[in-house]
């Protein structure tokens, strides 16, 4: 079997974590989102799940973190829905399952935006799905800084600060800046 740093792939693993904040020792996970796709950004399967947390520790995690208190209406939504959450470790089950599902012996290729501190939560609460992931991520902020610095292309999206809401952000960013370097050939 050939090594996988030699399989080229064909899909990718979009995911997005909400988080009280973005210390993967001491924050926690409140939502994630993860839809895989392949490289024309066709969806080929998605899921979304809340994390159950008892409502004490979250609003106290929240406190102690300024950006709840920019976006009450992302506090007051995560705050009132936890009940509807599932375990963490059902969580992180369901995801291995769809990582084996869709991935087979493939590689699974995390992507998104800063998706680097999404790795390190999932290092730290969900360990045996780290294992499943291949060391290599695919970066959308990191073409963000290129297109910015160098080319001066700036692409505009929304605040959702929801899992799901923002890897179709993640996904439409990295497809702009794609059809720009298409443009760009003509």
């Amino acid at each position: 079997m050939a090594d996988t740093k030699d399989i080229i792939p064909t899909k990718l693993l979009w995911v997005d974590l909400e988080m009280t904040g973005l210390d993967p020792v001491r924050d926690i996970i409140l939502e994630v989102a993860a839809e895989l796709t392949d490289f024309d950004f066709k969806t080929l399967a998605s899921y979304e799940a809340r994390v159950q947390h008892k409502r004490e520790l979250v609003a106290k995690q929240m406190q102690a973190n300024i950006w709840w208190k920019e976006f009450p209406s992302n506090r007051d939504h995560f705050l009132n829905n936890l009940s509807g959450g599932k375990p963490l470790q059902q969580v992180e089950q369901e995801l291995i399952t769809l990582v084996e599902d869709t991935f087979g012996n493939e590689p699974a290729i995390l992507a998104g935006n800063s998706i680097h501190n999404d790795r390190l939560f999932i290092k730290q609460w969900m360990p045996t799905l780290d294992l499943k992931l291949h060391y290599r991520m695919l970066d959308v902020s990191s073409l963000k800084i290129i297109m910015q610095g160098k080319y001066g292309v700036v692409f505009e999206k929304s605040n959702a600060h929801r899992a799901f809401d923002d890897i179709q952000a993640s996904i439409a960013e990295l497809q702009f800046y794609l059809d720009w370097f298409k443009k760009q050939e003509n």
